[in-house]
């Protein structure tokens, strides 16, 4: 039992779920960020900016189920440097996972939007991930629980084409010059948005990083 007289264990800021008013229209941006780079930082603006989101919120997740663990840096390091690399006062980084106990993102959306009925959100990924989201567990829960912008990243700018998930879904993309009315759609509702292309990756970094 623990002491009455002895505080509680005060969390760390990035392990809260971010403030949010009323009404906000905020982008889930979820990874690993193994490490962060410029990349994420770049699918994360051309969210904001192209879909008129209030803020961003980078999900650090305690590790993704599909990749390796081996190589995966502490979460506290992860945080620290993602909010260097976001570094926008409408960009928050948090590990609320965590908290919530999964490294599942629908599970994740579920706890999120069960304590924040009161905000509009949107999941943010870049399109390298798309060619394999329909390996992620409840993906079709996924895509009919908020609305999704997928932002092109070098080598998978065809990926909406051709995936299974767009497949599934072809009829509820919405064109990208209209990729303002994302945050004002029922899911299942997503968007292709181009963007200037960085060729950064964690892949390579992680590389360099074993090499020096």
């Amino acid at each position: 039992m623990r002491d009455p007289n002895r505080p509680a264990a005060v969390l760390p800021e990035w392990m809260k779920l971010p403030h949010a008013e009323p009404g906000n229209r905020i982008g889930l941006f979820g990874g690993s960020f193994n490490p962060p780079h410029s990349g994420h930082r770049l699918v994360a603006e051309t969210a904001m900016r192209r879909l008129g989101l209030d803020q961003v919120w980078w999900l650090v997740t305690p590790g993704n189920p599909l990749k390796d663990h081996g190589n995966l840096a502490p979460l506290e390091r992860r945080i620290h440097l993602a909010a260097a690399v976001a570094d926008h006062p409408r960009m928050t980084v948090t590990a609320y996972e965590a908290i919530l106990g999964t490294s599942y993102t629908a599970s994740t959306l579920a706890g999120i939007l069960h304590r924040r009925p009161d905000v509009s959100f949107c999941w943010i990924m870049g399109a390298d991930n798309l060619a394999s989201f329909h390996r992620w567990q409840n993906w079709r829960d996924i895509v009919e629980t908020v609305p999704i912008a997928v932002v092109n990243r070098p080598g998978a700018s065809l990926s909406p084409l051709f995936s299974p998930m767009a497949q599934a879904f072809g009829r509820a993309r919405i064109p990208e010059n209209e990729a303002g009315l994302l945050m004002r759609s029922r899911p299942p509702a997503w968007v292709f948005l181009h963007a200037p292309l960085d060729s950064t990756s964690s892949t390579a970094l992680r590389r360099q990083d074993g090499q020096r």
